[in-house]
């Protein structure tokens, strides 16, 4: 079928004619995408056939028209040079040959997923060719922050970003802005572990600066982690999380020495060290008001049966009460769901066995009297699934019980027999154990990976949580047996305990803690009686002070537990309830006027206004903006926008962007315009105004002389 028009004028049958030979749309942009994906990949055949069909004349003239371009010996090698370096020197005020048309079409082809690798290939090569890199280093990273020509604009500005940080020359709310601004950057997604390691380490350093480590009992204690204290652990776990999925260890080498010594040192150390001069003290292992771990199912798991109403239990080993905290912030941004999260007081020594045996029905705990670990429950063995369930049954007298790995229960169709909804039908109460971060933390050639674990484990609770709605449940709990302490670097000398258990009978050792019978008093273990835990028998335990570890052949160091530390023994438990009615929004966003509503020259500098901080139930809005006339045509660039500002101070949730007018605007000049938000309807991809305001269009000659 013939593209030609019987009205078609003389320019719009060349322009035609070039759609032809370079294999694109007949608009002079898809010509010059389709001339610069050859370049990219090294050929010459479109170009040639333009020359050979003798309209090459006419493209650079098209080019000059549209884009600005001129030069003695035009092409498109030559072209794409002149672009980078012109809109280059657009941001930094350096000499410019082509006009803002030139830069609208850089940034709608560098956007574009079909040109995605073409633009970043010749990227690499014209900055290669212009001396970018030279230019970079005379240049502060604050006046690049709206650029991303280039990737080295983005290693640049990371790395001068380590280096302010590290040297603590700049806020932690600026650092914030900056990442947030680098989010539209095309290398984002590349870097964008690396940005948020820089954002994080700001922030854990101003966090640390603003702690006062300071206790007066235990309960004070709890209090105070779970108030703040916590917010420490969890940006080291972020930190270290990030740095490790970059890959970028080298670069980051500095700032994450001084993290992880301030992260030890400053905090870890010091405010166990506190926590550990009251434990000292204490003449038994509680923290009222604060609940302890063996209260668990009387307080929070059997006041639903014995209210005719089911509860399903997801007890996650190790979830530690900084990730349950995570965990929590994104059960909360789910539609219909309300979360609430509490801290408990684990048992002590706070290992697997006697965590698991006290979220269990329970009258009486007591550490078996021999080598294995193994915690009796009202002298049953709590050792296995099958044991767990018959001590659960027990303390549910007519009810109905069961007790499952998670694994298991992912693996549930979801109508049958043998699927969850049948589970959930049958059944009062369901404990299913989550094993994620224990399993990888608790081995030597592995536990450098559990914050990576952790990550996968509030992914794999928010799956198992989505899966237990979708059968019509309403009422979760997601507890732990316990935490752990974990540090990155290779320990030193000074972090194991100088001393060790002694006395008539070592029955069971471990990192963190030991059990026994008639163990001799020592200045670096503190011992407690089975009575100060509040456990039957007669086995006693000793736990190294503070954060020092026990020697262990063969075991790993750097993740323990076991011991009393906060981060041990402080764990969550999250009360789940999925709601009937819609109970999530969308956070509102403003176009912030002047004083002027009339455009003078080629560029409008606009402001947004997010109205609200993004909380759990207020989300971020994503918006697209530009300038249109008033028949709906784009005549500037567009901008991706994400309001997802968390900042209580208004004036921080103000953005800033720049708008370049194209040469469509000239048609227009003498009338009004509209700078307008569109937002995407849902599972489309159409948009529809959200917002926007007129403004009058009153530019003059000089207004080609912006940049």
């Amino acid at each position: 079928m013939s593209i030609l028009k019987p009205r078609d004028t003389t320019g719009a049958i060349k322009l035609k004619m070039l759609a032809v030979c370079a294999g694109s749309d007949p608009r002079l942009d898809a010509v010059v995408e389709s001339l610069l994906a050859e370049l990219a990949d090294h050929k010459d055949e479109k170009i040639k056939i333009i020359v050979q069909s003798r309209l090459d004349q006419f493209l650079w003239e098209q080019m000059t028209r549209c884009y600005g371009y001129q030069s003695d010996a035009p092409g498109i090698k030559d072209f794409i040079l002149e672009l980078f370096k012109s809109c280059y020197a657009m941001g930094t005020g350096g000499q410019i040959k082509m006009n803002g048309d030139a830069l609208v079409f850089l940034k709608r082809w560098k956007d574009s997923i079909k040109f995605k690798s073409c633009f970043e290939s010749l990227s690499e090569e014209c900055a290669a060719d212009l001396g970018i890199e030279q230019d970079l280093d005379k240049r502060d990273f604050r006046d690049l922050l709206e650029l991303d020509y280039f990737r080295l604009i983005d290693q640049k500005i990371i790395c001068e970003l380590v280096r302010c940080v590290t040297a603590k020359t700049v806020s932690s709310d600026n650092v914030t802005l900056w990442v947030r601004q680098r989010r539209q950057s095309h290398w984002y997604g590349e870097y964008a572990s690396l940005y948020e390691a820089i954002a994080v380490a700001a922030e854990f350093i101003r966090k640390l600066d603003e702690a006062t480590l300071e206790m007066t009992s235990l309960s004070d204690g709890v209090q105070c982690y779970r108030q703040s204290w916590f917010r420490l652990d969890q940006l080291y776990r972020k930190f270290i999380y990030h740095v490790r999925k970059s890959g970028q260890t080298s670069m980051m080498g500095d700032i994450a020495g001084q993290i992880e010594n301030l992260y030890v040192n400053n905090y870890l150390l010091k405010v166990n060290n506190r926590w550990q001069a009251i434990v000292d003290t204490a003449a038994r292992w509680e923290a009222a008001p604060v609940p302890s771990q063996n209260e668990f199912f009387e307080k929070w798991v059997k006041p639903f049966p014995d209210k005719d109403n089911k509860v399903y239990v997801i007890i996650s080993d190790a979830l530690r009460y900084e990730i349950g905290d995570e965990l929590l912030k994104l059960i909360r941004q789910e539609d219909r769901y309300d979360a609430t999260l509490e801290p408990v007081l684990s048992m002590l020594p706070s290992y697997t066995q006697l965590g698991m045996a006290a979220l269990l029905p329970n009258r009486q705990l007591a550490l078996a009297d021999n080598d294995t670990g193994t915690v009796m429950v009202d002298g049953q063995s709590s050792q296995g699934m099958v044991n767990r369930e018959k001590i659960l049954q027990a303390g549910l007298p007519g009810k109905q019980a069961r007790a499952m790995s998670a694994n298991d229960f992912l693996a549930m169709p979801r109508e049958g027999d043998d699927g969850y909804r049948t589970l959930f039908r049958d059944n009062d109460v369901v404990y299913i154990y989550h094993n994620r971060i224990d399993s990888i933390g608790d081995k030597r050639d592995s536990e450098e990976s559990v914050f990576e674990a952790a990550q996968d484990a509030i992914e794999e609770l928010l799956k198992i949580i989505r899966k237990i709605s979708n059968a019509n449940a309403s009422n979760m709990l997601v507890t732990a047996d316990h935490g752990f302490i974990y540090q990155n670097r290779v320990l030193d000398e000074s972090d194991f305990s100088s001393g060790d258990a002694t006395g008539g009978q070592i029955l069971f050792r471990d990192r963190r803690f030991v059990l026994g019978k008639g163990l001799a008093e020592s200045a670096s273990l503190r011992k407690f009686t089975p009575e100060q835990l509040g456990l039957s028998g007669d086995v006693e335990v000793q736990i190294p002070k503070s954060i020092n570890r026990l020697r262990l052949k063969g075991s790993g160091s750097r993740y323990v537990h076991g011991g009393a530390s906060l981060q041990e023994v402080v764990i969550p438990v999250l009360i789940i309830n999925k709601k009937r009615q819609s109970d999530t929004s969308v956070v509102d966003v403003d176009i912030l006027t002047g004083s002027s509503s009339v455009i003078t020259s080629g560029q409008l500098a606009a402001a947004f206004y997010q109205a609200k901080p993004v909380t759990d139930k207020l989300q971020p809005r994503i918006l697209q903006a530009g300038i249109y006339t008033l028949a709906g045509e784009l005549i500037s660039d567009s901008h991706n926008l994400t309001f997802d500002l968390t900042s209580e101070n208004p004036r921080t949730r103000e953005l800033q962007v720049r708008f370049v007018l194209t040469r469509k605007a000239d048609a227009v000049n003498g009338q009004e315009v509209l700078l307008k938000l569109t937002e995407k309807v849902a599972g489309t991809t159409h948009f529809k105004e959200y917002k926007s305001v007129r403004y009058m269009m009153r530019r003059s000659f000089t207004s080609d002389f912006d940049f």
